[in-house]
């Protein structure tokens, strides 16, 4: 006789498995992509930056993805102009890889975004 409770107890499948069956799967703990869909960095009438005009997310959108989604990492752009960051330093960095992956963007929202940028 086993010492597990019997409503804790998972019949068997006929493969021989033990999961439950496609309806009744975990969800999974991938971050979510309400960010692809918008739902970030509302823009106000008028305004030039954000999702919208494809300059990426405002300070406002990326604190509200960072709150939905414990231990995201994400950032805002590096909008200081090249000039005036130093040679070598974490931002200076970070731009040149963004600048550097994003070439080959050439949709409108794409170009925007390396603008804001300053690529």
């Amino acid at each position: 006789m086993s010492t597990t409770p019997i409503t804790t107890r998972v019949k068997a499948n006929s493969c021989g498995c033990s999961h439950k069956g496609p309806l009744t799967r975990r969800k999974s703990n991938a971050p979510s992509r309400k960010k692809s869909k918008g739902y970030y960095a509302k823009v106000k009438k008028g305004s030039g930056t954000g999702s919208k005009a494809g300059g990426g997310m405002t300070s406002k959108g990326v604190a509200k993805y960072r709150k939905d989604n414990p231990g995201s990492k994400l950032k805002t752009a590096v909008t200081t102009p090249p000039s005036k960051l130093k040679r070598g330093s974490k931002a200076w960095k970070r731009r040149k890889s963004f600048c550097a992956r994003s070439r080959s963007w050439k949709s409108e929202r794409g170009k925007a975004a390396r603008r804001k940028w300053n690529c």
